[in-house]
This record gives C-alpha cells, structure tokens and sequence, in this order.
C-alpha cells in the first residue's frame, strides 16, 4: 500500500522559505517519478513539480519555477520541495504523490503566506 506523509508547513511571511518533506513507503520510491501539487481552499489540485526516479530531471509550473526546487534522497525514500520567495498566492495544502494528477496522495500539509 502506498504511504505518503507530507510535513513541514508552516505559517511564513511573504518572501519567507519553507521546506516541505514527504516520507513514502509501501512502493519502489527510487523508481518513481514523484510529484508535488497543491490544493488551495475552494479549488482544484494543481500541478506543480515532478522529478524523475534519479533526480536527474525535474520540471516545474511557470508560476513556481525559479522560486521551488524539487529533490530527492531515495536512501530515505523522502521528496522534498523547498520553497523560496513565497506569495500569498502560494497558501494552500501541499501534497507529495506518485502522480502528476494527485493520486494517490497523503494527509497533505498546510502552508500560510502571511502579506
């Protein structure tokens, strides 16, 4: 069963940094793409980074690229998104997942962008 936890929210100020980290277990991580996207209240998932099973490729949403990075530690089966520069745009739920449309995905955890 595929297991994944998302942790490292917070409530930050606008241009402030953050660093999201997502546990996975129950699959082969080092063989998959992983992806993170986000949820905001009231909308829809959205797409925002992938990186490839050797962390050699990764590609982003124009809106976040620049300011995001993707990476990987397939010894610790963990995902990361380092986020810097945020917005108040960029408040919403963040989930890991093993697929570009979001499912499956975990709990999700929750990023505030203060103005």
């Amino acid at each position: 069963e595929v297991r994944l936890v998302e942790s490292g929210g917070d409530l930050v100020q606008t241009a402030g940094s953050l660093r999201l980290s997502c546990a996975a277990s129950g699959f082969t991580f080092s063989a998959a793409y992983m992806h993170w996207v986000r949820q905001a209240a009231g909308q829809g998932l959205v797409w925002l980074a992938t990186i490839s099973p050797s962390g050699g490729d990764t590609f982003y949403r124009d809106s976040v690229k620049g300011r995001f990075t993707i990476s990987r530690d397939n010894a610790k089966a963990t995902l990361y998104l380092q986020m810097n520069s945020l917005k108040p745009d960029d408040t919403a739920v963040y989930y890991c997942s093993t697929s570009r449309g979001g499912s499956p995905r975990g709990q999700g955890t929750q990023v505030t962008v203060s103005s």
